[in-house]
C-alpha cells in the first residue's frame, strides 16, 4: 500500500498521524524502509500474542491540547514530561490529531485549550469541540477529566473554549478531577500548580510503572530545532527596509533576519516568534512619571537586576489588560477611571487606545498617602511576551534567512509618541542588531499536498506576507498549478507591497491572476471583499475545481467581511441558500480547503 492511499482508507491512524508517518518515511532509503517495515511487523505480532488482560492494565493518561500560538502545546508537553517522570503511561496529542472514536475508551483525560478570537476554539480543537456538542458524543461515565483553559482577560469571552469543554464533558457524565483552571496571559505559575495538583488527583485512578507510552503524534518532528519560545535563538537582523512610499500614512517594513547555523527550519505558512526590548524613551518616561530610581535593584524570580533593566526586558509596557486598569483606578483614586474600569466594553476600547505610560500621565498618583514601590509596580505589570509574525519567505528560496512584513504600530496621544513594542523594535533595528527568535509551526495554514491544486489567496495589507512565502515555495518547487491573489491597501502608488515581485510572478506565469483593491484611490472605498463579489463567477468556478482558499490579516473586520462576501457568492452564483452556503464553507474548512491566519 502506498502512503498516499492511507488518507482515503478506513484507518486507525488519525490524519495527523498519517502526515507524520509520511514525513518520517520520506527521508528514509529503500533499505531503511525495509528495516522499519520488519520492525513494525514484529512489534505488531508481539502485541497480538500478548494477553488482552495485560493490555488493559496499561492504562494511560491522555493529554490533549488545542493551541493557536503554541502556548497550549508547551503546557501540555511539560505536563506529559512530568507525568512520565512519575511513572505514568502517557498519550499526548493535538486535539486535531486525536481520533474522537477513542474518547469512550479513555479513563483519564487532561485537556489544555486556548480560546481564539471571540470565544472560538483554536483550529486544532474545532472538530473535538463540535463532536462533544453533537448527538454523536457518547456517554462518558467512566471518564475522569481536568481542563486548563488559556485566555486573555483583555477579550470579552475569556477562556470560553475551556469552559465549553468542561461543561460538555460534565454533561456527558464524566467526573471532574479538579475545578476548571482559567489562566490569563501570564499563565506559567498557574499552569505549574495545575500540573502538580492534577497529577496528585490522578494517583488513585492509575497505577504507575516504569513504562511510558507516547503517541505517534508526539514524536519530535523531523528537523525540529532545539530553539523554542523558552529558549530562543539570538539571530542577526540583516535589513529593515521601508516598503511603503513617502506619502503613505503607514510605515511597513520588510525585515530580513539571518538564522545562521541555528538549524531553525520553517515551512511556508509558519510564524516567527520575536522577543523584543521595550523602547528606552518609554521606560524613562514611566520611571520619571512614577518618581522611581532606574538603578534600584529588584528581584524577578531568582534574578536580580535594576528596575530599568526589568522594565526594558521583562515587563509589558505597550499592552494594557483589564486588571491593570482597575488596579490603577484604585491607586489613583480617579472617579472617571473607576467608573470606566467597571464597564467591560469601555475597558476593551480603552485598552486598544492606551499604554501604561498613558495611565501614569493621565491618572497620576496625586494622593500623598499612596506610594508605588518598584516591587509593587512589577507585580502590576504582566511579563513581556513575544509577538508572532507570519513568515514572508520560503527557505527553498532564502535558505538560512527568514523574512517578515511588519507594520509599525504608531500613534500620538497628548503630544507623546506611542509605538507598538515589537514593531518599533524591528522597525528601528539596524543591520547587526541581535533579536531573539523561534519558529511557531502553523499546521493549519499549509499549501495543498497536490501541487496541481489551485490556490486562492486573500491578503490585504501585511496579510500578504505568507502568500509571498507561498509563491516563493511554489516557484522553487516548479509548481505550475493555478494561483490567484486578492490584495488591498489604501493607495496604489504608496502601499502596493512587493509590487514588482507580484508583477514578475504574473509575467512569468507563476501567478495566474491578481485582483487589487486600493480603497482610497477613488471617491468610494473599495476593499478586497468587493473584488471577491465582482469576480464571484470565476471564484466559484475555481472552488468547484477544487481550489484551496486562504485568508490572512485582520480578524476583527476584514476576515468577517471577506467571509460574508464568500457566502454571498455561494448564494448568488452557486445557487445555495444562506444556511447551505455556511455549511459549504464549513465543509471546506474541515477538509482543509478553507484556511485562515487572522489576528
Amino acid at each position: 500500500m502506498l502512503l498516499k492511499e492511507l488518507s482515503s482508507l478506513a484507518s486507525p491512524l488519525s490524519q495527523g498521524q498519517v502526515e507524520k508517518l509520511k514525513q518520517l518515511t520520506s527521508e528514509l532509503s529503500a533499505v531503511q524502509l525495509a528495516w522499519v517495515s520488519g520492525y513494525l511487523a514484529a512489534t505488531a505480532n508481539a502485541g497480538q500474542l500478548a494477553p488482552a488482560a495485560e493490555a488493559q492494565t496499561a492504562q494511560t493518561v491522555t493529554i490533549l491540547y488545542g493551541s493557536q500560538t503554541g502556548n497550549g502545546r508547551g503546557v501540555a508537553k511539560a505536563l506529559a514530561d512530568k507525568a512520565q517522570a512519575q511513572g505514568y503511561a502517557v498519550n499526548l496529542a493535538s486535539m486535531g490529531e486525536y481520533n474522537v472514536r477513542q474518547l469512550k475508551q479513555e479513563t483519564v483525560l487532561l485537556l489544555v485549550v486556548s480560546t481564539h478570537g471571540e470565544g472560538e476554539a483554536p483550529d486544532d480543537a474545532i472538530e473535538l469541540h463540535k463532536f462533544l456538542a453533537s448527538k454523536r458524543a457518547p456517554k462518558l461515565d467512566n471518564l475522569h477529566y481536568s481542563v486548563l483553559a488559556l485566555g486573555d482577560s483583555s477579550y470579552e469571552f475569556f477562556c470560553q473554549t475551556g469552559k465549553d469543554f468542561s461543561t460538555r464533558l460534565a454533561l456527558l457524565g464524566a467526573k471532574s478531577l479538579l475545578p476548571l483552571v482559567e489562566c490569563d496571559v501570564d499563565y506559567e505559575a498557574a499552569a505549574g500548580q495545575w500540573h502538580a495538583d492534577v497529577l496528585e488527583a490522578v494517583k488513585p485512578l492509575i497505577e504507575t510503572s516504569s513504562a511510558s507510552v507516547v503517541s505517534i503524534g508526539t514524536a519530535k518532528a523531523i528537523g525540529e530545532s532545539e530553539f523554542t519560545k523558552q529558549n530562543p535563538y539570538s539571530a542577526e537582523v540583516l535589513a529593515s527596509q521601508k516598503i511603503t512610499g513617502r506619502g503613505s500614512d503607514r510605515d511597513v517594513r520588510h525585515v530580513e533576519i539571518d538564522l545562521g547555523d541555528s538549524g531553525l527550519s520553517y515551512q511556508a505558512g509558519d510564524a516567527l516568534g520575536v522577543w523584543f526590548s521595550n523602547n528606552e524613551v518609554l521606560v524613562d518616561e514611566v520611571l520619571v512619571g512614577l518618581s522611581l530610581a532606574a538603578d534600584e535593584l529588584v528581584t524577578l524570580g531568582t534574578e536580580s537586576l535594576t528596575l530599568k533593566q526589568a522594565l526594558l526586558e521583562k515587563k509589558e509596557l505597550t499592552q494594557l489588560y483589564p486588571g491593570l486598569v482597575k488596579a490603577w483606578a484604585e491607586l489613583s483614586g480617579s472617579a472617571e477611571l473607576l467608573a470606566l474600569s467597571e464597564d467591560k466594553e469601555q475597558v476593551r476600547h480603552f485598552i486598544l487606545k492606551h499604554q501604561f505610560a498613558d495611565l501614569v500621565a493621565q491618572y497620576p498618583l496625586t494622593n500623598s498617602a499612596v506610594t508605588l514601590s518598584a516591587a509593587r509596580l512589577l507585580e502590576l505589570l504582566r511579563p513581556l511576551t513575544p509577538r508572532l509574525y507570519s513568515i514572508a519567505s520560503s527557505q527553498s528560496e532564502v535558505e538560512t534567512e527568514v523574512h517578515l512584513t511588519v507594520a509599525l504600530v504608531e500613534d500620538e496621544r497628548h503630544g507623546a509618541a506611542r509605538f507598538g513594542g515589537a514593531s518599533h523594535f524591528l522597525a528601528s533595528a539596524q543591520e547587526g542588531t541581535q533579536v531573539k527568535v523561534y519558529v511557531e509551526s502553523n499546521k493549519h495554514f499549509r499549501l495543498p499536498e497536490n501541487p496541481d491544486t489551485p490556490v486562492i489567496m486573500v491578503g490585504p495589507g501585511t496579510g500578504v506576507a505568507p502568500f509571498r512565502a507561498f509563491m516563493q515555495e511554489r516557484v522553487a518547487q516548479g509548481i505550475q498549478g493555478d494561483s490567484w491573489l486578492f490584495f488591498g491597501n489604501p493607495h496604489f502608488e504608496q502601499d502596493f507591497l512587493y509590487q514588482t515581485e507580484w508583477q514578475q510572478y504574473l509575467k512569468n506565469g507563476d501567478l495566474s491572476r491578481i485582483d487589487v483593491a486600493f480603497s482610497r484611490d477613488q471617491a468610494h472605498k473599495v476593499y478586497v471583499q468587493h473584488r471577491i463579489k465582482e469576480q464571484g463567477q470565476a471564484l466559484w468556478q475555481w472552488l468547484q475545481n477544487g481550489a484551496h482558499l486562504y485568508i490572512c490579516g485582520d480578524a476583527e473586520r476584514m476576515a468577517k467581511d471577506v467571509h460574508q462576501a464568500l457566502i454571498e457568492v455561494a448564494v448568488e452564483v452557486g445557487g445555495l441558500d444562506t444556511e447551505a452556503a455556511e455549511a459549504y464553507f464549513e465543509t471546506l474548512r474541515s477538509d482543509k480547503r478553507y484556511q485562515k491566519d487572522v489576528y
